[in-house]
C-alpha cells in the first residue's frame, strides 16, 4: 500500500512520476571537441519519497559495453523552494555525485552544480522539458568556463513504459 502524500507537496516532478523507457544520447567524450554520439535504450521507474517532498528514480541503462544500474534521489527544499538531484552509478555504490541544485519555471526545470572533470573545474547544468503531451525530456551539458559556453553531452526521452 502506499504511503500517503503531503497535499502541500510539490508537483514539479509528477510528470515524470511511473514507469519509463528511455532514448539515450551520449556524446563519446565529454569538453574535448568530440562531435560523435552514442545511442542506446534504457528503462526508467520513478516514486515519490518524502510524503511527495522528494522522489527516487531507479534506472537500467543499456550501455554497449553493458547494462548498468543507476539511481537519481531528488528531494525539495521547503524554505528555498528549490530541488536538489543527486546521481548515484551502480558502478560506483559508496559515491552520490555532487547534487545539482534549481527549480522549475512552467514545464522547465534548470539546475546548477559546480564539479570537476578531469581535475578541472566545471559547471553542470541539467534542463528538465514536462513536454505536457509529448515525451519529457532531459539534457545535461558542462561548461569549462564558469558558465559562458556550454557543451550538452547528455540526452534522453522518455517515452511511455
Amino acid at each position: 500500500m502506499p504511503l500517503p502524500q503531503d497535499r502541500s507537496s510539490p508537483t514539479d516532478f509528477d510528470f515524470i512520476i511511473g514507469d519509463w523507457r528511455v532514448l539515450h544520447r551520449r556524446l563519446n567524450s565529454r569538453l574535448t571537441g568530440c562531435t560523435d554520439w552514442t545511442e542506446f535504450e534504457g528503462l526508467s521507474s520513478t516514486r515519490k519519497i518524502l510524503g511527495g517532498f522528494g522522489n527516487v528514480e531507479d534506472n537500467i541503462l543499456g550501455f554497449p559495453e553493458g547494462e548498468v544500474r543507476a539511481a537519481a534521489v531528488r528531494s525539495f527544499d521547503r524554505s528555498a523552494r528549490r530541488w536538489s538531484i543527486w546521481w548515484l552509478d551502480g558502478r560506483n555504490p559508496h559515491q552520490l555525485d555532487t547534487p545539482v541544485v534549481g527549480e522549475f519555471t512552467g514545464n522547465t526545470g534548470v539546475f546548477f552544480a559546480d564539479d570537476s572533470l578531469r581535475g578541472l573545474p566545471i559547471k553542470v547544468r541539467f534542463i528538465w522539458n514536462a513536454n505536457p503531451g509529448m515525451n519529457p525530456t532531459w539534457e545535461q551539458a558542462f561548461s569549462p568556463d564558469a558558465g559562458k559556453t556550454w557543451e550538452t553531452n547528455w540526452t534522453m526521452e522518455f517515452q511511455a513504459g
